[in-house]
């Protein structure tokens, strides 16, 4: 009867790129919330919006020297390389009010006493509290401006809510990477433990500890890497499904960033699978002979 012999660095591996790649794939979708999270604050943050109201009886060459200040202003949000600046002229403000209220005031009132003004969009960078107070007090110099307004109980809303976001998804990541590297660690280890008495075997004939550890750690660092694709794969078939499901996801997509986060679970695994490999067969090489039963 044949005698299947043990080549060193080999072990059932199954269990380990299985382990590698689900914890992986959860990185990923933790990453992507993320990634979604960041874009729609984006998004949210960049429909924040001042109104400039102009004073009565400005020309439109007084009202265009207005317009200008703002044009190379970094506050501006763009869109396609456009500045979001909207001008709302003051029949079109009434005409808008009487067909939402239902009532001609206009009329009523014999004039029109609403103004003339300007719809600015901040760019998503200047939506901090301080910087649109500041942003505000400057508009307000520009001569033929009368007033600025924008909502800045909904700046703080938005600033507070992402803040409280931002720490829970901070505390979440550090107790995720803790679970994660466990129980990696926990399968690569039960999978060498097989090895251990190969591994005594190489010292007992003089092989040195890095010859020993080579072959586990290439085959280590060769499983992190398929398991980063692995779990890449399973994530972009998950978001092309959410797609179809929930078209509205798309608007939060971020390819460059997904890219970026595929080549991190590449090189994650790869480090993990590595650095998890080299702490077990360290510990098997140091073990005495009665620990290894």
């Amino acid at each position: 009867m044949a005698i299947k012999r043990k080549i060193l660095g080999t072990y059932p591996f199954f269990s380990v790129l299985f382990s590698i790649t689900m914890a992986l794939f959860v990185i990923g979708l933790f990453g992507t919330l993320v990634i979604f999270t960041n874009k729609l604050s984006t998004l949210i943050k960049e429909n924040i919006e001042i109104h400039v109201y102009l004073d009565h009886g400005l020309s439109h060459k007084e009202e265009q020297e207005v317009l200008k200040r703002f044009y190379y202003q970094d506050y501006i949000a763009k869109k396609n390389n456009v500045n979001q600046i909207f001008y709302i002229p003051k029949d079109s403000a009434a005409a808008r009010f009487t067909r939402e209220t239902g009532e001609e005031f206009v009329q009523f009132l014999g004039e029109n006493p609403l103004r003339d003004a300007y719809r600015l969009r901040i760019n998503s960078d200047f939506s901090d509290k301080m910087l649109l107070r500041r942003i505000k007090s400057e508009i307000e110099q520009i001569k033929g401006v009368y007033e600025v307004a924008y909502t800045e109980s909904l700046v703080e809303s938005i600033n507070k809510n992402f803040n409280k976001i931002t720490l829970i998804l901070i505390a979440f990541a550090i107790l995720l990477l803790v679970v994660i590297y466990i129980l990696i660690n926990s399968s690569i280890k039960l999978a060498l433990y097989s090895q251990r008495f190969l591994i005594r075997s190489m010292q007992l004939v003089g092989a040195t500890g890095l010859f020993i550890q080579g072959p586990f750690l290439i085959r280590a660092l060769l499983h992190g890497v398929i398991g980063g694709v692995l779990a890449i794969a399973l994530l972009f078939g998950l978001l092309q499904y959410s797609y179809t499901q929930i078209p509205e996801l798309i608007i939060l997509e971020n390819l460059e960033q997904m890219l970026y986060l595929s080549l991190m679970l590449i090189v994650a695994g790869g480090l993990i699978g590595f650095v998890c490999s080299f702490i077990a067969v360290n510990k098997f090489l140091k073990m005495s002979l009665s620990e290894l039963y």
